[in-house]
């Protein structure tokens, strides 16, 4: 397997893999992608009715059930909807069974974010270039700033027919960075409090926050980078299971449709390896704080 990617040999959501030697934690928290290539989420007869597009309303992407309870983004009748709400919530409980087995020392600090189905097809879909994930990008968003929390994602590829979920793999996050930081604005302190202030943003937006959006949109409107960066494609199979901290992997998905996701955040403060996480890597390479 090629050194962006540890494949595991794991059937079990509830059991931590027979891992040959490999420290999960450094693979991750160095922007590593942890591959399970034989962990299927199987539906049954009843969730295998929701394979289908149809199901998601109008200008949405996604599909998602928060932490409350609340099925979002689905064009379905009462009954059904508890159903896919179900689906998702026995997801939410795979996903957290295989982190709290693999990663036992992030369990009691890890945030809950919202499950989401994604069923659509992502070739030929409509957007715009920012929001174009067919780019590679390091996650950032721009409503929820976060500080230098961490984004740990797991991924399901359900596809019913079978097919790859394709995703590019770039360059590590140093190199990102070393490549977009002085291409960056200019933070403004002023800007991210009135932006608070208004509610554009859930909470005020810090200099990290603003390096890491700034960053996501650099490398999505560098043509010339999507092209010629330092990247492989890995296609995930159907059956496949794959993590990693979305905001340190450099990553885009080219194809597929019908993928299962689960977001946790982590306190940077407790990771393991505190000189390898994008916050510490931004702080040594601007030389501040960025609060």
């Amino acid at each position: 397997m090629n050194r962006k990617i540890i494949e595991l040999a794991n059937t079990d959501w509830r059991h931590a893999p027979a891992n040959g030697g490999v420290d999960p934690i450094m693979a991750l928290e160095t922007g590593k992608v942890l591959y399970f290539p034989a962990m299927p989420f199987t539906l049954n007869d009843v969730e295998k009715a929701f394979l289908t597009s149809t199901i998601l309303a109008p200008k949405k992407r996604n599909i998602s059930l928060d932490a409350n309870g609340k099925l979002n983004g689905v064009l379905l009748d009462h009954e059904a909807r508890y159903q896919l709400a179900a689906m998702l919530a026995r997801f939410r409980g795979c996903a957290s069974e295989l982190i709290a087995s693999l990663l036992p020392s992030y369990s009691a600090w890890l945030r809950l974010a919202p499950t989401s189905y994604r069923p659509m097809q992502v070739e030929g879909r409509a957007q715009s270039w920012r929001a174009d994930d067919r780019r590679l990008h390091v996650d950032a968003f721009p409503s929820r700033p976060n500080n230098g929390e961490r984004i740990l994602r797991v991924f399901a590829n359900i596809n019913p027919q079978g097919l790859p979920r394709v995703w590019r793999i770039g360059e590590p996050f140093e190199e990102v960075a070393r490549r977009f930081l002085p291409r960056l604005k200019v933070f403004s302190p002023w800007q991210a409090r009135v932006m608070h202030a208004l509610h554009i943003t859930k909470t005020r937006r810090s200099e990290y926050d603003h390096l890491m959006l700034q960053m996501h949109d650099a490398m999505k409107a560098d043509l010339d980078y999507q092209s010629k960066a330092d990247q492989i494609s890995m296609a995930f199979p159907a059956g496949a299971v794959w993590v990693c901290f979305s905001d340190q992997t450099s990553h885009a998905v080219m194809s597929g449709q019908f993928m299962m996701e689960q977001t946790f955040h982590l306190p940077v403060e407790r990771q393991y390896y505190p000189e390898v996480h994008p916050l510490a890597i931004l702080r040594r390479l601007t030389g501040r704080i960025l609060t």
